[in-house]
């Protein structure tokens, strides 16, 4: 089982510190430290554990360090920077492997640039040696990068000439969209094999900075310290320690204190229960509800993700106080300029990103005693397809309901630039003033289906085997035509640099892994290291 719980005292390949306002987050890759057997993590080179740690030290710092304004992303190792993603991993890895590594590396590069962005905190790389491949792509997701001027350190992405894929974690995206590295420039660098330093990297716009190497770590020291001049220490207030989760795993079962997750096999099926708050307590540590949930449901939404491949529907419910959650969101909607509340709210846009970004059907279920309002109401819009109970359960007086706020209406937009409301009525302005109008009070089943927030209601005959022949038709598509449908539906409207690396770039990305030019007994992946040139199908297809 890949499990994406750590902490920094059990951190294998990477090293943290701090000097004030600024922390030095350092990459030493351990050669025997891979999540699988099989294969060598030299020149620090990573694989998916690698990018766990770095994923939970880009969370602790938002969290945990508020003094921090600063963070450098550096290498123990003069010689290289970063190799990239470990091609002996590549080459065995089942495709859903890769596929998943390169999802969720994606999303760590996103959570680095949303820190810059929201959180005050940026991110600066130093670069002595080379970076290749994903490590160059990793310094393409920071504000800064600075090179040492050796005569030797480059920056590559050696993909298409050496392995026969891409750099599928966003660096053809970052490249131009975000660096505005000529096209034609960028063609050339992508072919090189060798990479490009010195003079010419700063040229072309492939780094911002050369140093000599006599000045380089004094230049980072004091670039950084001016990047965090914003943030003064004495005045910052404490972080929050993000705590262990609660967590118990059973065969069919994965329990949190505010998520169950429940397996059915045969119907390859998950049904994840959000539970609401028992109260309205508001103590802004760990344990404050919004932040705890919000870390357990991504927890069960990763471990699906990877350990799970063959449960291809994932069922959404909730069970709680409506007038709970409402308190609670309007904590994160107002928040006063608080910085955890701040946190929290940013948090949960990354998470609900996730979300739109899983490769599963969505099939969310409003009911009885649900408690989808404010933020956590963006599932029943994050949903590929949403059901609402009209009227009540047997012998029971309680009706189902839901709440939109103003949450909904631009404090967790998509990685389209718009709010799910204004995805879901893309192109039909009347939809959507009809759906703006039910924000700020709880509706029904006709409402919300008068509104267009629900795909549809039924009563409590219809409700147990209209879904259950939904459920059942959805398992016999195909679990790939299905993926390539999804992805294609949620994201309508504008396209922005996060969604061609989502969308242009990770499809393309696997396919190309599929491809037996790339993993074949004679693709480029298996060959590499072995003296052998790849043989290739040069049809074009």
């Amino acid at each position: 089982m890949i499990d994406f719980q750590t902490d920094p005292g059990r951190y294998r390949h990477w090293r943290l510190r701090f000097d004030g306002p600024v922390a030095f987050l350092d990459m030493d890759v351990d050669p025997a430290g891979g999540l699988n057997e099989g294969y060598e993590m030299k020149l620090n080179s990573y694989d998916l554990g690698v990018d766990i740690e770095l994923a939970d030290a880009v969370q602790r710092l938002r969290f945990e360090h508020p003094e921090v304004g600063a963070v450098v992303i550096g290498s123990l190792n003069d010689r290289v920077f970063c190799a990239g993603a470990n091609i002996g991993m590549l080459s065995i890895s089942p495709h859903p492997l890769k596929v998943n590594f390169c999802k969720f590396t994606n999303e760590t590069r996103h959570a680095i640039e949303d820190a810059t962005a929201n959180s005050g905190q940026r991110y600066l790389t130093a670069l002595k040696g080379n970076a290749a491949g994903g490590g160059y792509e990793l310094a393409l997701a920071t504000d800064h990068i600075m090179l040492i001027d050796d005569g030797s350190s480059s920056v590559a992405l050696p993909e298409v000439p050496l392995l026969g894929v891409l750099p599928g974690t966003g660096g053809l995206t970052r490249l131009i969209d975000k660096r505005h590295v000529r096209r034609d420039r960028a063609d050339v660098f992508c072919t090189v094999e060798e990479g490009i330093k010195g003079k010419r990297a700063l040229e072309w716009r492939l780094v911002d900075e050369l140093v000599a190497s006599s000045a380089f770590d004094e230049t980072v020291r004091s670039r950084a310290q001016e990047m965090a001049k914003a943030t003064d220490p004495s005045t910052t207030p404490d972080g929050v320690e993000l705590t262990p989760l609660q967590r118990e795993l059973g065969e069919d079962t994965i329990t949190y204190s505010s998520v169950e997750v429940e397996i059915d096999r045969a119907r390859r099926t998950a049904t994840l229960t959000i539970l609401g708050p028992d109260d309205d307590v508001r103590d802004l540590s760990a344990s404050f509800w919004p932040l705890r949930l919000a870390r357990e449901l991504e927890d069960a939404i990763l471990h699906l993700r990877v350990n799970e491949l063959e449960i291809g529907t994932l069922i959404l419910r909730s069970a709680g106080d409506p007038v709970l959650v409402e308190g609670f969101d309007g904590l994160l909607v107002e928040r006063g300029g608080d910085w955890f509340l701040r946190e929290v709210a940013l948090y949960w846009k990354r998470l609900l990103k996730r979300v739109d970004a899983t490769s599963r059907t969505m099939i969310c279920l409003v009911e009885p005693g649900s408690c989808f309002v404010g933020f956590l109401a963006e599932l029943v819009l994050a949903a590929d397809r949403s059901y609402m109970l009209d009227g009540t359960w047997p012998e029971e007086d309680v009706e189902a309901g839901m709440m939109l706020t103003s949450s909904s209406t631009g404090m967790l937009p998509m990685a389209n630039g718009l709010t799910r409301l204004e995805t879901r009525f893309w192109g039909d302005d009347a939809g959507l003033k009809t759906a703006m109008n039910a924000v700020g009070h709880s509706i029904g089943a006709a409402e919300a289906y008068e509104a267009g927030l629900v795909t549809d209601v039924m009563d409590d005959i219809d409700w147990e085997d209209e879904l259950r022949v939904m459920l059942e038709e959805r398992a016999g598509f195909s679990p790939d035509s299905l993926t390539g449908m999804e992805a294609n539906l949620r994201f309508p409207g504008p396209e922005t640099m996060e969604t061609k690396i989502f969308g242009r770039l990770t499809a393309w990305q696997n396919w190309v892994f599929s491809r037996p030019n790339a993993s074949g007994e004679t693709g480029a992946l298996r060959r590499y290291g072995t003296g052998l040139r790849p043989e290739y199908d040069q049809r074009r297809v």
